[in-house]
């Protein structure tokens, strides 16, 4: 089954010309997909658009199996499909790491001790058991990065979109994020202005070009 497929997607800005005019987009189970082009050229639009934040002027969205058009349509969408934002601080809201890690398994209807543990086995996966309770706001840029990671993960989605999910990132933890991500079963769509992120997380590659997405 097709997890996520985009058909014909036009959308415009008010009162700018269209940013994605016949777009076209296909992630099956287990695929690593990358979308390149310009800033400004619709990548991040695309991703919002796959999860209902933002719908398209005319065009198709259907995600596993079934068509999505009214807000009712994408509330199972978002607990299936993690979307990482490219700016950490739209995704944080909580006071506490722990508590914006445990806020998606809460809202799922998980009981606190079992939110919890959720929130121990993430961070420790990711090597972060040391940020728990610490004060969102006054991570680093990087922390914040890992920790936006974190909060998806807890609601062990069946797809990952990740937007620019290496900035603000030294090496170290870039070669780590890298790592880990390439362990994960999820099928993932990839915006990473990084070439050497993409052709190792995602080689697999459609450049935004007018509009349309072509491959590469």
């Amino acid at each position: 089954m097709t997890l996520i497929a985009l058909h014909d997607i036009c959308f415009a800005y008010p009162g700018q010309p269209p940013v994605l005019n016949g777009a076209n987009l296909q992630l099956k189970p287990g695929q690593r997909l990358a979308l390149t082009g310009p800033n400004g050229s619709g990548k991040s639009t695309l991703l919002r658009i796959t999860l209902g934040l933002q719908r398209p002027t005319s065009g198709t969205v259907t995600l596993f199996g079934a068509p999505r058009r009214a807000e009712a349509d994408f509330q199972e969408v978002r607990r299936r499909v993690g979307l990482v934002f490219q700016d950490p601080d739209d995704q944080l809201f909580c006071p506490t790491v722990a508590e914006d890690i445990a806020f998606g398994p809460r809202n799922l209807g998980r009981t606190r001790d079992e939110a919890l543990a959720i929130v121990d086995r993430v961070l420790g996966d990711l090597d972060l058991l040391h940020l728990k309770d610490r004060i969102t706001h006054k991570l680093s840029g990087g922390e914040k990065r890992l920790v936006t990671l974190a909060t998806v993960l807890a609601m062990a989605p069946d797809v990952l979109l990740l937007d620019e999910p290496t900035n603000a990132l030294d090496t170290k933890n870039e070669a780590r994020l890298l790592d880990f991500l390439q362990s994960l079963p999820q099928a993932i769509l990839l915006v990473s202005h990084s070439p050497a992120f993409r052709e190792a997380l995602a080689p697999d590659r459609l450049e935004v070009q007018d509009g349309r997405l072509i491959r590469t």
